[in-house]
């Protein structure tokens, strides 16, 4: 064997000890976090199959697909989590600026719209990219980057810093809303406010964050940038009573699948409001009337637990961080799965509006399986390095 030839083999025997050896970020992951997750996709994966099965092609043809989706996803997060994640703050710029171009991209004629909302770029073969779940990813990274450095002498980030990331979020909630997505402007919105309680600010740039969301929003309902349908679900939501066949039937029939699951459920693949299609996309963003159909009380609760536990699991990694970047980062994406799970679940049990935000880790769908799965790859990259300290 030739000395290139050596060199080349001891350099292909450390890189597989780095990459699955024991001195690998893969053996040093949470456990309790990674197990909750699978759990979930376990539990996505069968609530996807008994919602399609009865009009998919070939009656596993979504949920094939849906695996899919969550092996590409758990791939993501191996990758994610072999990282170490100080070198995403160097890449934060470039990751935030590729998610925005994605956001451009899609406003033009290359978007395509998907149940009323224009925020996907269709790819052929049945699959297509929705860049805004990417995009929370993207402002994540970048206003960790920015707020992670304090002003001199002090623990709070510059002020400089504070307005260049008010800048970039309002910049990613501007693209976002022409699609238009309200509940995905809304995920990045609380991202923001995240960032600015994790890093200290002062109290003045909360508020004026508070103002501005409000201005938007108020500028957004009397200059009638909502589409009608989106109109339509705030006002089934301050009046469920309000034409049950028309504006409300989504909400009147979210309640009747969850409340005939009673305590213990109907049983997998027995939930007669799932079989009859009577929720609309149960598979995505109603998929907790599945769970609240057949699992009853008793699976539903455990479903909001293991989303618990991934919280918590998130929490603790940020605590744990003694490295302001990662402990921004790591909070943010305690905000954004808390935020989006709360808003799924209450939309519901009809305590929220319906936005049209998917159940992170159950619901069906590729690109937001993707992000969700890279964000806990990250947190995982977090939990490794401090294991490793």
């Amino acid at each position: 064997m030739s000395s290139m030839d050596r060199a080349l083999s001891v350099r292909g025997d450390s890189l597989a000890r780095r990459t699955v050896g024991a001195s690998s970020a893969l053996w040093r992951m949470d456990g309790v976090l990674l197990v909750a997750v699978v759990a979930l996709c376990v539990i996505g994966t069968l609530l996807v199959w008994s919602s399609t099965r009865t009009w998919a092609p070939g009656s596993t043809g979504l949920v094939k697909k849906h695996m899919l989706n969550v092996l590409i996803g758990a791939g993501l997060l191996a990758g994610a989590a072999m990282v170490d994640y100080r070198w995403l703050r160097a890449y934060a710029p470039v990751i935030y600026l590729l998610s925005l171009a994605g956001l451009v991209l899609v406003i033009t004629p290359v978007g395509s719209t998907i149940n009323g909302s224009h925020s996907w770029i269709l790819l052929g073969g049945g699959f297509a990219v929705q860049p805004s779940e990417f995009a929370k990813l993207g402002l994540v990274l970048l206003l960790a980057m920015l707020l992670a450095q304090p002003a001199e002498g002090t623990i709070r980030p510059r002020t400089l810093d504070v307005v260049l990331g008010l800048l970039a979020t309002a910049l990613a909630m501007g693209l976002v809303m022409l699609q238009p997505d309200l509940g995905t402007t809304m995920v990045l919105g609380v991202i923001a406010a995240g960032a600015l309680l994790i890093g200290g600010v002062r109290k003045r740039w909360i508020g004026l964050l508070a103002l501005l969301t409000l201005a938007g929003a108020a500028a957004v309902w009397f200059l009638e940038l909502l589409e009608p349908y989106q109109v339509a679900r705030f006002t089934a939501f301050l009046n469920p009573s309000t034409d049950p066949r028309g504006v409300g039937y989504n909400s009147t029939q979210s309640l009747l699948a969850i409340g005939s699951g009673q305590v213990f459920g109907k049983g997998l693949f027995e939930g007669g409001q799932t079989t009859g299609r009577f929720v609309p996309e149960q598979h995505t963003d109603f998929i907790f009337t599945v769970a609240g159909e057949e699992f009853g009380f008793l699976g539903s609760t455990a479903v909001v637990a293991l989303l618990g536990v991934v919280l918590l699991r998130g929490i603790g990694i940020a605590r744990r961080c003694e490295d302001r970047f990662g402990t921004l980062v790591a909070g943010m994406i305690v905000c954004w799965f808390g935020f989006q799970a709360f808003i799924n679940v209450g939309m519901t049990i009809g305590m929220m509006p319906i936005t049209g935000l998917p159940l992170p880790f159950v619901s069906y769908g590729g690109t937001a399986t993707f992000a969700n799965m890279a964000a806990v790859g990250v947190l995982q990259a977090i939990h490794a390095r401090e294991q490793r300290l």
